[in-house]
This record gives C-alpha cells, sequence and structure tokens, in this order.
C-alpha cells in the first residue's frame, strides 16, 4: 500500500511509527461517538510519551470526505473501525483491524486494556 504524504514524510523522519486510525462515516451514532472516545482515551492515558515523541500518531478520519476514499479499499472496511499501521522507512509493513472494539464497546475496562495490549505489542515492533 502507499501511503499518504503526511504520513510517508512522517515515517521517514522518524524511521518506525504506530499510526492508529478511527475511521467514521458522516453518519454517527451514539455508539460510534463512544468507539471513537474510548479508543482516545486508551492512547492518550496509555501513551503520553509515544504520542509526543511521533512513535505514535492518532488520527480520527472520515471516510466519506473527499480524497478519504481509497482507506475503505485499502483497510477493507465496512463500518466505523480502529486500525494500528506500522510504518517504516514512509512504507506501511503491516496493519490489523481491531474488530473486537464492536464486542467490548458495552465493557469500558476491556476495550481499554484491548487497544492498550495491541499498540503496545506494535510499538515494541516498532523499535
Amino acid at each position: 500500500m502507499i501511503f499518504s504524504p503526511a504520513v510517508q514524510a512522517a515515517g521517514q523522519a522518524k524511521g518506525a511509527q504506530v499510526v492508529v486510525f478511527y475511521f467514521h462515516g458522516i453518519f454517527r451514532c451514539p455508539t460510534c461517538h463512544k468507539l471513537e472516545q474510548y479508543s482516545k482515551e486508551a492512547i492518550e492515558i496509555n501513551f503520553k510519551e509515544a504520542l509526543a515523541s511521533g512513535k505514535l500518531e492518532f488520527k480520527i478520519i472520515n471516510t466519506e470526505d473527499k480524497g478519504n476514499e481509497h482507506y475503505a479499499d485499502e483497510y477493507q472496511l465496512y463500518t466505523k473501525s480502529l486500525i494500528l499501521s506500522l510504518v517504516k522507512d514512509g512504507k506501511e509493513i503491516k496493519w490489523k483491524n481491531m474488530d473486537k472494539i464492536w464486542e467490548y464497546v458495552g465493557k469500558k475496562d476491556k476495550f481499554i486494556d484491548y487497544v492498550k495490549n495491541e499498540v503496545s505489542g506494535l510499538l515494541k515492533e516498532a523499535q
């Protein structure tokens, strides 16, 4: 996959990094907002240093905005999704769809732990 110029530049400048994307569309129900809120909370609370250093980025993207349509094909998106991406030297090495966020949205602690554990594992690979 060819990554956006902004992410490529970030990856080249920093060597390796993890990018966490929360993808949504125009229509957003209360559950969709909760998915975004919990994802953001899990990242900001548990990874302050990685965010500050640029080793980790969190991006919220509307896939229906002009220019963002390609994400649906690239990540095989069919609904609101949290995607973890490992970028090295400006190229995406691997990515993971965090599909259990839908299962855990009613269990905040489990949701936060799930995101924390998966992001931690990918950050170790970015070392």
